[in-house]
């Protein structure tokens, strides 16, 4: 059920997408005099509340835009190392020492060099602290706070039983342990494998529940990002092949299948070896996926109560306005459920690879 109420607000989602790329067909309205002829564009509006950002906006108040703006840590073989504030581009609108953000073209959204005649010479080296490195940041405090807390009320409260905080995340963290860890790397191994799997199930849970609350600091979409996602599912790979014996590399490169499925095309090793790769690109794409969609649905929902002003004057957005807050909320309520599937489906596959990767000898 939940799979086809999903399927139906992508296509939803498809659907108003396509009214804001599809705008420049629209017969021109004359515009009165005094009257903001900018319409309101939902594809625009949708890309840039899930897309990374140079400043991080709060809100908007008619022309006032109210944003806090993040470091700009550029180096260029004609400048070297430039370090500034986002505020210098003055909403991407203006440019700063030779660099400006594009706003079109295959460098939308990236900070290009320009010459003396403001024509594009490269692409410098990108080191700023976006949006999204600023809500890892965040996440990262939140996550020592509780923990530090959870491990002093551990340390005094030695052979008692656990209250407050600890009380709170002592059985996720008995769950991670006993029903994921244990029974998919074995009783003997799972134990040096905890520190990651608790980290990484954590770090998506926080960042997950995190970017659903739209108040600032709080409300980056992090595990949204593919870049973020990329990160982990290549921590997982990397673990995954350290800790493999000769019995894993034996069943992908010797498999014990007929020998017609070795020769003259090794099929099954090819196979085996795709798979290697594969794994961690699923858990990619899965976390990612998952977590973008549900940040698009509500700004779809959201868009809905300004495209159906623009079409049918003010009453048509508010009339629209009772059903988008309440399928908003509906899907703010399944993205927490969804934060907590997500956090667990990434640590249990990533700790399937590790049982996987150092199988006992048949």
């Amino acid at each position: 059920m939940t799979r086809l109420i999903r399927s139906f607000l992508i296509i939803l989602l498809t659907a108003f997408l396509s009214t804001g790329i599809n705008r420049a067909n629209e017969p021109v309205i004359p515009v009165k005099e005094g009257e903001h002829a900018e319409k309101f564009d939902a594809g625009k509006f949708v890309i840039e509340h899930v897309s990374d950002s140079y400043e991080w906006h709060i809100a908007t108040f008619g022309e006032t835009h109210i944003s806090i703006p993040l470091p700009i840590i550029l180096y260029s073989s004609n400048q070297g190392w430039n370090f500034f504030m986002s505020s210098k581009f003055h909403h991407g609108h203006e440019t700063y020492k030779n660099f400006r953000i594009e706003h079109e073209g295959k460098n939308e959204g990236k900070i290009v060099e320009l010459n003396l005649e403001g024509n594009v010479v490269g692409l410098p080296i990108d080191l700023s602290i976006t949006k999204t490195v600023a809500g890892i940041f965040v996440s990262v405090i939140v996550l020592l706070l509780i923990f530090l807390n959870i491990a002093k009320s551990a340390k005094r409260r030695v052979n008692q039983a656990p209250a407050g905080m600890q009380n709170f995340f002592e059985p996720i963290i008995l769950f991670v342990r006993d029903d994921i860890a244990r029974p998919a790397i074995g009783e003997k191994k799972f134990e040096k494998f905890m520190p990651f799997l608790l980290t990484v199930f954590f770090f998506i849970l926080i960042n997950n529940l995190l970017g659903l609350v739209p108040i600032f600091p709080f409300g980056a979409n992090v595990t949204g990002n593919i870049a973020v996602t990329l990160v982990l599912a290549v921590f997982t790979f990397f673990i995954t092949t350290f800790s493999t014996n000769k019995h894993y590399w034996k069943e992908i490169y010797n498999p014990d299948v007929p020998w017609w499925l070795k020769f003259p095309v090794p099929l099954m090793p090819i196979v085996e070896l795709t798979g290697v790769l594969t794994k961690p690109f699923v858990l990619m794409i899965r976390l990612f996926a998952n977590m973008l969609a549900g940040h698009l649905i509500v700004t779809v929902f959201v868009s809905l109560i300004f495209i159906f002003a623009r079409l049918f004057g003010v009453e048509g957005g508010f009339g629209i306005s009772v059903v988008s807050v309440l399928f908003s909320v509906f899907m703010l309520l399944l993205d927490i459920l969804v934060s907590f599937v997500q956090a667990y489906v990434f640590t249990f596959l990533s700790a399937m690879y590790f049982g996987m990767a150092s199988p006992d000898h048949h």
